[in-house]
């Protein structure tokens, strides 16, 4: 790699960490119905609004040891991790893609993809803005000259959110019918809430995802996500432990996969398949 290659990458890093400082923002506020825009970014301890210079991502938490400079109130890991791995994101994505379209399209996709994975493992919730916002931001891509065209875009859209909406209703009847328990879920519904196999999130997840990667990018999302769940979860109900399943978590795992090896995945079996019908 030249340097200026390099010094490309380390930018892109910067700018992914300042994405990262404000997706932290949304992934704490969001759930509780709170402004991403005001406040500004203050103490959770004596509530004082924090200088610019001690908002710098990462390395404002190293210097200040990850306390506030004026109540010495600790401040989570949690926000130079995402920082960083949103960096990551970023430079990862040029890395992979190169100065390409598919390198903005790789790092919103995965950007918003863990969004909503943090807030769906901690609150059983995905904000609409991740979901629908991300649909928008979709289908801005999809129109431009480089994108996957609005006619891919839209039928993506149909079928990631037709099929879970297909899965979902077979989950209720069956839940209703009690044909499958759902006791666990009483820990995360809310009083008077009916219970439900897949939440509208879910849904309006798949749909964002769809406006990025299209109707087979949607069906490869769906089918690795349920993979990853089956690996973690299996586990756990083989050892009699039931516990709610943030599903958006999972179909996140599926829709970076999706939009990084997604067309190799997707050439790889329909190789096997022509290799099969000869």
């Amino acid at each position: 790699m030249q340097i200026a290659e390099c010094v490309l990458v380390a930018y892109t890093g910067v700018f992914g960490a300042m994405v990262g400082s404000f997706l932290n923002v949304c992934v704490y506020r969001l759930p509780r119905g709170e402004s991403v825009i005001l406040p500004g970014s203050h103490c959770p301890g004596c509530g004082k609004p924090i200088a610019w210079y001690d908002n710098v991502p990462v390395i404002s938490y190293l210097v200040l040891r990850g306390r506030c400079r004026r109540c010495g109130t600790g401040i989570s890991a949690q926000y130079p991790l995402i920082e960083l791995a949103v960096g990551v994101i970023w430079a990862g994505s040029l890395v992979w893609f190169g100065l390409s379209f598919a390198a903005l399209q790789a790092a919103l996709l995965a950007t918003l993809a863990l969004g909503i994975a943090l807030t769906d493992a901690r609150h059983f919730l995905i904000p609409d803005e991740f979901s629908l916002g991300g649909l928008g931001i979709g289908l801005a891509l999809a129109v431009t000259p480089w994108g996957i065209g609005p006619l891919e875009a839209v039928l993506g859209i149909v079928v990631g959110y037709s099929l879970l909406w297909v899965v979902k209703a077979a989950g209720d009847w069956a839940l209703a019918r009690g044909l499958i328990r759902g006791e666990e879920l009483d820990q995360v519904l809310e009083p008077g809430e009916t219970p439900t196999t897949l939440g509208l999130g879910d849904l309006k997840m798949m749909a964002m995802v769809g406006s990025f990667v299209g109707w087979r990018g949607v069906l490869l999302t769906a089918f690795l996500g349920s993979l990853a769940g089956v690996a973690v979860f299996l586990p756990l109900l083989l050892m009699k432990r039931r516990s709610p399943v943030p599903f958006g978590v999972f179909l996140a795992i599926g829709a970076v996969a999706t939009i990084v090896a997604g067309d190799w995945l997707l050439g790889w079996y329909g190789s096997l398949i022509a290799v099969g019908a000869r």
